[in-house]
This record gives structure tokens, C-alpha cells and sequence, in this order.
């Protein structure tokens, strides 16, 4: 019987590691982390796909409670939720060029309560579905799951991921939060700003004309006309904006 406790121990001390990382992914990064699927459906799936990954390598045994057990579930948390936030922050960049692209058009005031995101714009809670179709259209939960699974490879368990090279990636890919949202809110701020030029110039000529009950109408309307012209030219760039946060992902952890 006390043969069959330690193996069940030394077991649970080798499936541990796996999981943990595993499990900080899938509560970090978009779509997986939705509340759609909520906890107990993300831990089952952090559970089979940790069965999966098992088998396929082999595992330290390492006390949890001791000073090399406390490094490893610090690292394998790190790991987990820099692949999780690498792809958040262009989650993040959607909800910024809504934002932008609802207070351009006048449109600030209609928001919507998200329950992943907050209180957003409703363009941005737009985008953000548009980015979550294309996301799984292009496979993107494939690719992720494939990531994890290659981020073994990379990083066994007990290798630090703190590193110069690795913080200094992070950092740098946090632009990406701004120059996303200004790469897919461009061409509907770009129309708009040469629309509110036109009516200042309008204004000038016109000094009695009622600039509110012009202006709003047209910026509101010629804000959809854009953002309908646009369509094709922002999902491509939303894809680009998803190629580029695995590519970093590989960046970081080193993956070939």
C-alpha cells in the first residue's frame, strides 16, 4: 500500500509541471480565456491536453515545496503566461482601434458591457469577434496548441525563461498594442479627418450653417461607408496581426 502511495506521489510530481504551464496558457490568452468557456471546461481541456503532451517526454521529479520546486512552478507560470499574453495584447490592440475609431466617428457613448473585456465600444466589441472568427478560421487554436506542446522542446521544465533577451522581447512586442490599433483604425480615422477638414471649410464659407446637425450625421455615416470599403484591407491585417504574435511567441521561447 505505501508502495502504491509513493507511486501515485512520484506520478502526480511529474504530471504537475506540465499542467501548470498548460493551465497558465489557456487562462491567458484569447478566445481560450473567454468566459464562454468557463473554468471548470478550461481546466478539463488543460487536463487531456497535459494527457496528450505526457507520454512524449520524460519528466523531472521535482519537490514542489523545496526552493528548485518553487523556482520550476515560477517558471513554468511565466512561460504559460507569456505565451497567453503575447496574443492579449493584440486582443488588446483590436479594442484600442475600436475605441479610436467609435470616438472618430462620434459614436463614443455607444458602449456595451463585454464580460471578458469591460465596458468597450461597440465597434470594438466588433472587431474583436471579427478577430475571434478569424482566428479559429485560420487555426489558430491548432497553432496554439501546437506552440505549447513545442514549448517543451524549448524550454524543459527547470530552464529559466528570464532572461535579458526574453524581457526585452516582451517589451518590444508591447508596441504592437499601439501600432496595431493605429494599423487597423487608419483608413476609417484617415477618411474622417479629411471629412471634418471639409466641413471646417464648410463652416468658414457658411458661418450660419449648423455644423452638429451636419457634421454628425456625415462623419457617423461616411465613418460605416469606410469602415464597409475597408473590410477586406482590416481582416487581412488582423491575420498579419495573429502571424505576427506566433511568430514572436517562437521568438521568445526559442522555438525552431
Amino acid at each position: 500500500m505505501n508502495v502504491f502511495s509513493a507511486d501515485i506521489i512520484a506520478k502526480f510530481l511529474t504530471v504537475l509541471w506540465p499542467l501548470i504551464r498548460i493551465t497558465t496558457a489557456l487562462m491567458t490568452a484569447p478566445v481560450f480565456s473567454a468566459e464562454a468557456a468557463n473554468v471548470r471546461v478550461r481546466l478539463m481541456f488543460a487536463i487531456a491536453l497535459t494527457a496528450l503532451i505526457y507520454p512524449t517526454r520524460e519528466w523531472p521529479v521535482i519537490d514542489p515545496v523545496s526552493p528548485a520546486g518553487l523556482s520550476a512552478i515560477f517558471n513554468e507560470i511565466a512561460i504559460g503566461a507569456i505565451m497567453g499574453f503575447t496574443l492579449q495584447i493584440i486582443a488588446s490592440a483590436l479594442i484600442i482601434a475600436g475605441q479610436a475609431i467609435s470616438a472618430t466617428m462620434g459614436l463614443s457613448m455607444a458602449n456595451l458591457l463585454d464580460p471578458n473585456s469591460g465596458n468597450v465600444p461597440v465597434l470594438s466589441e466588433f472587431l474583436m469577434i471579427m478577430s475571434t472568427l478569424i482566428f479559429l478560421g485560420m487555426g489558430g487554436h491548432i497553432l496554439f496548441v501546437t506552440v505549447i506542446a513545442e514549448s517543451f522542446n524549448a524550454l524543459p521544465t527547470g530552464q529559466s525563461l528570464l532572461s535579458l533577451a526574453s524581457v526585452s522581447g516582451m517589451l518590444a512586442w508591447s508596441s504592437m498594442l499601439f501600432l496595431g490599433a493605429l494599423l487597423v483604425s487608419l483608413p476609417v480615422i484617415s477618411a474622417i479627418l479629411l471629412i471634418n477638414a471639409g466641413l471646417g471649410i464648410v463652416t468658414r464659407a457658411a458661418p450660419s450653417l449648423n455644423i452638429f446637425s451636419v457634421g454628425l450625421p456625415a462623419t457617423i455615416i461616411a465613418g460605416f461607408i469606410m469602415l464597409i470599403i475597408s473590410m477586406t484591407g482590416i481582416g487581412n491585417r488582423m491575420v498579419w496581426l495573429w502571424q505576427q504574435g506566433f511568430e514572436k511567441i517562437h521568438t521568445i521561447l526559442g522555438i525552431t
